[in-house]
C-alpha cells in the first residue's frame, strides 16, 4: 500500500474506487467497507483508496470530549494496508480542514486529486463544515459531478442485535471488561502496546514476576481487573500472559492510576526496554483487595491455571 500525504502532488490519471472515515479500530463494520472497496476496485481495473485523517477530528473540534482511542495511528495505518487497498491518502486536520465545505471536499479531492468512480461509505457517513456530508448530500452532488456512491448497511454481530457495531460500542465493552465482546466486534482480539519499564519488583519476590507497560494516555484500556492473553514482544514472538489492569489495592490504599502488568508464563528474560503488546482475550474476575501475601499468592495461582487452561 502506498501512503499519500495531502501535501504530495497526488492526481490520479486512472479511476478510483475511494472509501473515507476516520476508522479508528478498524472494526468489522470498517473491514466490510474496505472489504467492498478492494472487490468492487479489482473488478472495475481500478485503483482502490482509502481518505483519512492524521487525527481525530474531536482533537480540534471537541477537545474535551475526545475519545479513548481504539489503535494509534500507526496501527490503523497496517490494519488498512492488510486489507489489500492499494493506496491511503491522509489528510491533516487542521483549522482550515475544519471549515472546508462538504461541497469543497468532494471537488477538490475526491474529484480533482483522486479521480473517484465510486464511493462507498458507512451507513452514518459525516464529513465537512458542520458535518454537512452526508448521504442525502453525496446523493445530490454524485449526480453532478458523475460518480457513483454507495452505502453500507450497519453490520451485527447476530441477526438479533439491536446495536451495529461501533468504535463506541467497542470502547463501551472494554469499559466493562467484556473482552470477549470486543474481540467479537473487532475481529481479532484488543490489543494495547507500550515500553516495558521498571515497576516495585515485588511480583518477583512473591514468584511472579510481571512486565510492565507504559501505556498511552489517550488509548482505550479494559476495566481494572485480570485478563488471560497474548504477550507479544519486539522480536514478534508471543507468549501467554495473565494480566492484570489496576491500582493494586492490596499494596496501595490511593493509587492515582491504574497500572498494566502481565505475568509471562514459562519464561524468564529481561524485557526492560523494548516495545510489546498486550492482546486481552479472555476476563478472569475483577480486581479486589487481599488480606495478606499468602491469600493474593493463592488466587495468581489460580489466576495462571485459568489462563494456561483457556489459552492452551
Amino acid at each position: 500500500m502506498e501512503v499519500h500525504q495531502f501535501s504530495d502532488n497526488l492526481v490520479f490519471e486512472t479511476p478510483t474506487v475511494v472509501t473515507l472515515g476516520t476508522f479508528d479500530g478498524l472494526h468489522l463494520g470498517h473491514q466490510k467497507i474496505i472489504s467492498d472497496v478492494v472487490d468492487e476496485a479489482a473488478e472495475r481495473g481500478a485503483e482502490s483508496v482509502v481518505v483519512t485523517f492524521d487525527r481525530h477530528p474531536a482533537e480540534l473540534l471537541r477537545p474535551e470530549n475526545v475519545p479513548y482511542f481504539l489503535t494509534s495511528f500507526e496501527d490503523k495505518v497496517s490494519l488498512i494496508s492488510a486489507c489489500g487497498i492499494d493506496h491511503l491518502l491522509v489528510i491533516p486536520f487542521d483549522q482550515a480542514e475544519s471549515e472546508r465545505s462538504a461541497e469543497d471536499f468532494v471537488r477538490e479531492i475526491l474529484i480533482g486529486k483522486l479521480s473517484t468512480e465510486l464511493l462507498i461509505v458507512g451507513h452514518d457517513v459525516h464529513f465537512g463544515n458542520n458535518r454537512e456530508g452526508n448521504f442525502s448530500f453525496l446523493e445530490r452532488v454524485s449526480k453532478e459531478l458523475d460518480f457513483e456512491i454507495r452505502k453500507v448497511d450497519p453490520v451485527m454481530l447476530s441477526r438479533g442485535d439491536s446495536e451495529a457495531i461501533s468504535s463506541t460500542a467497542i470502547r463501551r465493552a472494554l469499559r466493562g471488561g467484556e473482552v470477549e465482546s470486543a474481540t467479537q466486534m473487532l475481529g481479532r482480539p484488543y490489543s494495547i502496546s507500550g515500553e516495558v519499564v521498571y515497576g516495585d519488583q515485588r511480583g518477583r519476590t512473591i514468584g511472579f514476576p510481571t512486565a510492565n507497560l507504559v501505556l498511552s494516555s489517550d488509548r482505550a484500556w479494559p476495566a481494572d481487573g485480570v485478563y488471560a492473553g497474548i504477550f507479544t514482544r519486539t522480536d514478534a514472538s508471543e507468549h501467554m500472559c495473565a494480566i492484570n489492569v489496576g491500582r493494586r489495592p492490596t499494596f496501595y490504599e490511593h493509587a492515582d492510576t491504574s497500572l498494566l502488568e502481565a505475568h509471562l508464563l514459562d519464561f524468564d528474560d529481561d524485557l526492560y526496554g523494548e516495545i510489546c503488546g498486550v492482546s486481552f482475550l479472555y476476563f478472569l474476575r475483577s480486581e479486589k483487595r487481599f488480606d495478606g501475601i499468602d491469600s493474593l499468592v493463592e488466587q495468581l495461582k489460580d489466576d495462571v491455571a485459568k489462563t494456561r487452561s483457556l489459552l492452551s
